[in-house]
């Protein structure tokens, strides 16, 4: 990555002597991004959406947070493994990453941790679930950057993935490495049961059967300036949230008081 990092809240480069009052830990994938993203595109937006986050969580607020170096480890769907150098992480190799780095935080003393998921192939909620019988003070919050805000507000025709969305704001970040002449049309086939259609029932989806180029959805309309304006939007979401979660002292305080 080229993009100049402030240091100050980045594990990057830990400043010392400083307190921190949450970690970010972004989080993606190892995988093709239709023909014109990289493999890694999950794990650098997600975390490039954090740096930002704890910048403006900083600048605005005084609060500092802990920018992780993002994990690159993804759960795939069938067929994506079919892909070169497409790499599928078990639900258990994902959870001792998790427990390894909430163990080391909590010996470290600090007790608020962020996941920006940028991969919507990762679930960590049974993960959380279990981390807090061992860990029940310790507060796991899960997002995904990319659904914080309604992208039909922002996009055209947002996608699913490599799409306009994620296209827009890797011009944003990193125009550097997007090659937008050498993108596919996103087309995907659609389940043929209506149910499925519907989302009466759920089964992944198998990648090679619903894309002929890996991408779900049209890039071609994305703009740096597009993916600027909702990147931004995002991140200040996440620095209200990393505000209010410095704020809180116990996991009592999650909760409203009883009227």
């Amino acid at each position: 990555m080229n993009r100049e990092i402030d240091l100050s809240v980045s594990a990057y480069g830990v400043t010392r002597g400083l307190d921190y009052d949450v970690a970010l830990l972004p989080w993606g994938a190892t995988e093709p991004h239709n023909l014109h993203l990289p493999y890694l595109t999950d794990a650098i937006l997600s975390h490039d959406v954090a740096v930002d986050a704890a910048q403006m969580a900083l600048e605005q607020y005084g609060v500092r947070a802990m920018v992780m170096p993002p994990v690159a480890m993804g759960a795939q769907n069938p067929g994506q493994r079919d892909l070169k150098f497409c790499i599928h992480y078990r639900q258990q190799t994902q959870c001792a990453i998790l427990t390894d780095i909430v163990e080391s935080l909590a010996h470290q003393g600090l007790r608020k941790l962020v996941i920006i998921n940028g991969h919507g192939g990762n679930a960590f909620k049974g993960m959380i679930r279990d981390l807090a019988v061992d860990y029940p003070d310790f507060m796991i919050l899960s997002s995904e950057w990319f659904t914080v805000l309604p992208a039909k507000d922002w996009f055209d025709e947002p996608g699913d993935h490599a799409d306009e969305l994620e296209t827009s704001v890797m011009m944003h970040y990193h125009p550097e490495l997007v090659n937008l002449s050498e993108a596919g049309p996103g087309q995907a086939r659609p389940f043929a049961l209506t149910s499925l259609r519907e989302k009466v029932a759920w089964l992944p989806r198998h990648w090679t059967r619903v894309t002929d180029d890996t991408g779900i959805g049209n890039p071609h309309l994305a703009t740096a300036e597009k993916g600027k304006r909702f990147a931004e939007a995002v991140a200040a979401k996440y620095a209200l949230l990393i505000k209010e979660l410095a704020e809180v002292r116990s996991l009592d305080e999650l909760y409203e008081r009883k009227r």
